[in-house]
């Protein structure tokens, strides 16, 4: 049977792709307001002196409104369709940074943050909630590939900020990015539509390799289940480590003293600080989709067990070697490879367990984490001036990713199969026991 066939025959597999892909374009603008802001942390500090740690509170107000936000707007995805949202999300993601550039206050940065913050959840959290839908036979790859939008998004363009901020001054880097990003944020959010309420509660004749329960949980109910806390409890953990690295590492190359330091890397040149905020931005995208895809395959527990393990080994090898400029790229590169895949693996692991229907606001509930895990951004600045070493904000960040890897195989795995195996009926249990046996059941013959 050919996809279009498994997809009902009334959109073609081309349409779904065409939604996906729209998704990533959308997902690609927004991503400099994350993992560009590095960038303008000491050009603002030299023009204001203001301290790092009050500009990084900007960060933290950007990353809360952009996470605790989420849940509403995917309950107006689920309700209104992606279109309406994207639309208001482009908008203010262009008038966050508009007014960066103009901010010559703390407090009017940290309302400049919150603005950017609010357009880009809306964004993000629809086009994710989006995916999942679009995809339930191949959830961890499109929701891979539609957050690799947002962790590669801003690669193409390091460089290009980076010379504007040099040339130009960081004002106008964030002026003429904003209306650029929002402009096609906009543009882009005219064609996207809402999944079929036929591909919403899957499909018979698609093939699906992990377990998903049958039955649609409403937000409240979510809330209510255990085990969505020991994924938000796991999400905190995996993502602090990953904000600490995303928002310091500019201030981290300038104390280990490699920020300007040449790179050669199969003949290409760059300072150490650029080069790797570039292969970090690829990396980090890369590594959504390819651990979605084999999530799909092997199971999205296991997956998160290999992944959190290997972020945990990075972190402390950076620490440890980060000194070295080469190491130092190479190193933060691992670092973001095995941070990424959160932002695949656990929206559909959540749409795995609960269900499409309320797909969006579900995954918006549990992408509060990340918010919640940013509030420990401004104390790894704290931590680190009161020591005077970064050893003990990295030493932290591995034992968390220790941990979590620990809660996916033992804790988390079991609970998610009881909690799936009770929405599904017993003469299907049976069929699968005896298929897995090699048999078919009689009334399947």
């Amino acid at each position: 049977m050919n996809q279009d066939s498994a997809l009902g025959g009334k959109v073609s597999n081309s349409h779904r792709w065409w939604q996906l892909v729209m998704g990533i374009i959308c997902m690609a603008m927004i991503a400099n307001l994350q993992y560009g802001w590095t960038l303008f942390v000491n050009p603002i500090s030299e023009k204001y002196g203001w301290s790092k740690a009050a500009i990084q509170i900007a960060f933290t107000v950007f990353v809360l409104t952009e996470t605790w936000l989420v849940p509403i707007e995917g309950y107006l995805v689920d309700k209104l369709g992606p279109r309406p949202v994207v639309l208001v999300g482009g908008i203010l993601c262009g008038l966050g940074w508009v007014l960066n550039s103009y901010a010559s206050s703390l407090p009017m940065l940290y309302i400049a943050a919150a603005i950017s913050g609010v357009g880009a959840g809306a964004v993000y959290g629809t086009c994710v909630g989006n995916a999942l839908k679009w995809f339930p036979d191949r959830r961890g790859l499109a929701a891979g590939l539609t957050a690799a939008g947002f962790g590669a998004g801003s690669a193409i363009t390091i460089i290009p900020i980076s010379a504007m901020i040099k040339s130009s001054g960081y004002e106008a880097a964030f002026f003429y990015f904003g209306i650029g990003q929002g402009v096609i944020v906009f543009l882009i959010a005219l064609g996207l539509k809402a999944a079929p309420s036929y591909l919403k509660k899957g499909s018979a004749a698609l093939k699906i390799k992990v377990q998903q329960g049958r039955r649609d949980y409403r937000p409240s109910e979510v809330l209510r289940q255990p085990v969505f806390w020991i994924m938000y409890l796991m999400f905190v953990t995996v993502a602090a480590g990953g904000l600490m690295a995303t928002a310091q590492l500019g201030p981290i190359a300038k104390d280990f003293k490699v920020m300007d330091v040449p790179v050669n890397i199969m003949g290409l040149v760059l300072p150490a600080l650029t080069f790797a905020l570039a292969i970090d931005r690829v990396l980090n995208g890369l590594t959504r989709p390819f651990f979605g895809w084999v999530s799909d395959q092997i199971g999205r527990e296991q997956t998160m067990f290999i992944c959190f393990a290997l972020e945990s080994f990075g972190i402390l090898m950076l620490y440890k070697f980060g000194a070295d400029p080469l190491l130092f790229v190479i190193l933060t590169g691992l670092v973001f490879f095995a941070w990424g895949e959160i932002y695949s693996l656990f929206p559909s692991t959540c749409a795995d367990t609960f269900g499409s229907k309320y797909a969006a606001a579900n995954a918006g509930l549990l992408y509060t984490a990340k918010g919640t895990a940013a509030l420990l951004v401004p104390f790894s600045s704290m931590l680190t001036a009161a020591t005077g070493s970064w050893e003990a904000v990295f030493v932290v960040s591995s034992v968390m990713n220790a941990v979590a890897a620990l809660l996916a195989w033992f804790v988390l795995k079991p609970m998610r199969k009881a909690i799936m195996d009770e929405s599904i009926p017993e003469h299907e249990v049976k069929e699968a026991e005896l298929k897995a046996l090699g048999r078919v059941p009689d009334r399947l013959v």
